[in-house]
């Protein structure tokens, strides 16, 4: 199918804005109900980040895989798991939603495995919340054209359900980007249905290209647009100190711009669930790769993904945090390099205040400092396309050389030479000693003193959204004086009041959000599904 648009006015029954998870189960579920379903994504593939991921899933409650594995499950119990008090994934979420996760879980996870043909490894442990073995993933599958990740399983669950969506006749529109949406009103004024959506070509950085085309959405508009981590606006609404040095998971593949959440509180929606992406209780922060701008820790790129033109570099991933220093743009160390990824005390103190005077949040850029026994210690290959050298990783034959050559977009000043000097000659006689006064490092090992010395961008990533668009168990939008927006449904992590990593919730109110969107959207026309005009 075309990836292309006729500038004039398309007209589906289900409009899907988003092909990731979230929104590949909901353009199959409408299809499969028989509704005429448009799945609109800006990208040049469909996936999202789910196909960056592990291709795990928390679907439970009474599945078919957990009965052959002998697990008793119930959606009860999987409700109760996940609105414990005594858990900070738990206290904060909205029990509407769970409750409708709990009671459909077990029905996502079989109609993607019937009709999806997703393929399931065994459980894995419980982990989280679970009580009970619950997290599914899928079998590898093998990319055509090169892994995006090498050893993700992602892929595994977002092409079955794109094979089954394209062959039942979803419509996919690639390089299409949503502009706003449209909310009908009556000769009163009153507020009415979300009604049609307006979208525009980009090309392949996302930026603009073409007409604003006009699509109409007889039954209703489902957002699966990924969240906010890539709005530096918007994030700071729920963490002032998320300023633009912060880079965010999977950025270069799918942008988390909250497009669904601006175009949905243009017509009224209401955001929800901030406590459950401010309490800090589920890595929303990583320390990450060093080296590179798009720097997750789990997302080492492969240099043959079609993607990676936009990607520029692999990444270090250290192995051993003795083997560095990590220094702030004032060249001090602030903390135990070694601390682990869910010591929240670190991330305090990397983004605490970085003395630029014209910016007072923010903790601005962390570097990893380290010298070629490092290098050679952790196997590392520090030449391009395995660091990005535009600005994210510099070397020198001194350390005061290295120092004046850290300059980017987001140091507010040059790194001052003597700082790091100091810093440098300091770190290494706590070597002599074993002992690390400043910042406790358990038995300082080695010294950085043989050149050539290394700066890597090794600044925290931001993850997970946990907090969006106020959604009830229906998946409806609701809009800021508690009532549904008719015609308009939100999935993923666009959507709130959740705090569950991973794909499970995505898939489930996917599923939800397509089921309520068509039998609404029936009850409204008091008629079945009606065929689209072959627009695309």
């Amino acid at each position: 199918m075309s990836s292309s648009a006729n500038n004039e006015d398309l007209s589906y029954d289900v409009v899907v804005v988003g092909g990731g998870p979230g929104g590949l189960i909901a353009a199959l579920t409408a299809r499969h109900l028989g509704a005429s379903v448009l799945l609109i994504e800006q990208n040049f593939d469909v996936g999202g980040r789910g196909v960056l991921s592990g291709g795990g899933a928390y679907l439970g409650g009474g599945t078919s895989l957990q009965r052959a594995e002998g697990i008793e499950d119930s959606p009860e119990r999987l409700f109760q798991d996940w609105v414990r008090a005594d858990s900070l994934l738990g206290r904060y979420n909205d029990r509407e939603v769970v409750w409708a996760y709990a009671n459909n879980s077990a029905a996502t996870f079989e109609f993607m495995t019937e009709v999806g043909n997703v393929k399931w490894r065994p459980l894995g442990a419980a982990d989280r919340l679970d009580t009970v073995k619950r997290r599914a993933f899928s079998l590898e599958w093998e990319e055509p054209a090169g892994q995006v990740v090498p050893g993700q399983f992602g892929s595994g669950i977002v092409r079955p359900l794109e094979k089954a969506a394209r062959e039942l006749g979803v419509h996919i529109l690639l390089k299409h980007r949503m502009v706003s949406l449209h909310r009908d009103r009556d000769a009163q004024g009153a507020k009415g249905r979300v009604s049609k959506l307006a979208i525009v070509e980009v090309d392949d950085y996302f930026t603009p290209t073409g007409e604003v085309i006009s699509v109409k959405a007889r039954q209703g508009v489902i957002l699966a647009t990924g969240g906010h981590s890539g709005n530096v606006g918007f994030r700071r609404m729920f963490d002032p100190r998320l300023t633009e040095e912060y880079q965010y998971t999977g950025q270069n593949w799918a942008p988390k711009t909250a497009d669904g959440e601006v175009a949905a509180m243009a017509v009224g929606a209401s955001i929800w669930g901030f406590a459950g992406q401010t309490n800090e209780s589920d890595g929303q922060l990583s320390k990450g790769l060093m080296g590179t701008r798009s720097n997750y820790h789990g997302l080492l790129w492969s240099v043959d993904s079609p993607h990676f033109f936009r990607e520029k570099a692999t990444g270090l991933k250290p192995s051993d945090y003795q083997n560095l220093v990590l220094v702030r743009e004032s060249g001090v160390r602030f903390y135990d390099e070694t601390a682990g990824v869910r010591d929240y005390d670190y991330f305090a103190a990397a983004m605490s205040w970085s003395g630029d005077p014209e910016k007072l949040n923010g903790g601005g850029p962390i570097w990893a400092i380290f010298d070629a026994e490092a290098v050679e210690r952790e196997g590392w290959n520090v030449t391009p396309p395995n660091v990005d050298t535009d600005g994210f990783f510099f070397s020198a034959d001194t350390i005061e050389e290295l120092a004046g050559q850290i300059q980017m977009e987001y140091q507010w000043r040059p790194m001052p030479p003597g700082n790091l000097r100091a810093t440098i000659e300091r770190y290494n006689r706590c070597v002599d000693e074993g002992v690390d006064p400043d910042h406790q490092k358990p038995t300082p090992r080695f010294k950085i003193q043989r050149p050539p010395f290394y700066a890597a961008w090794h600044t925290p990533v931001v993850h997970d959204s946990y907090a969006g668009l106020r959604i009830n168990g229906s998946a409806q939008v609701i809009d800021t004086e508690e009532a549904p927006i008719p015609g308009l449904f939100a999935t993923g992590d666009c959507a709130s009041g959740f705090t569950q990593h991973g794909l499970g919730r995505a898939f489930t109110f996917g599923y939800i959000a397509a089921r309520a969107a068509v039998s609404t959207g029936q009850a409204r026309t008091g008629s079945g599904p009606t065929s689209n005009k072959d627009g695309v």
